[in-house]
């Protein structure tokens, strides 16, 4: 019995290991290691351009600042704190500094 009890907390460690936060500044820092990867990363919004449900907006962490694509559920508005869960799409990279890296937003949670 003690070691199904083992087995069991081992992967429910691993499977709360995978649902972390990422910061900003690491996925800038390796974009071709995220590539197509699921991500989440928390911060605050500071740029936003939208219309209807579909839009792009900034969100930055203490470590950086990363462009949302949203294309079904609306943007959150300029200031508010958000979860945001997408794939990443690398951009390029100039003198080691990451140009349009985005995240494609799959869904986003406002936080107050």
């Amino acid at each position: 019995m003690k070691k199904t009890q083992l087995l069991a907390v081992v992967v429910l460690a691993l499977a709360l290991a995978g649902c972390g936060s990422v910061k900003i500044g690491r996925i800038l820092a390796d974009p071709g290691r995220y590539h197509n990867r699921s991500v989440t990363v928390e911060g605050r919004v500071t740029n936003v351009i939208g219309a209807f449900v579909a839009g792009v907006y900034q969100v930055e962490d203490d470590t950086g600042k990363i462009y949302v694509l949203s294309t079904g559920q609306g943007v959150p508005t300029s200031g508010v704190r958000v979860k945001v869960q997408g794939s990443v799409t690398p951009g390029v990279n100039i003198m080691g500094r990451s140009l349009g890296t985005t995240i494609r937003e799959r869904e986003h949670k406002v936080r107050f």
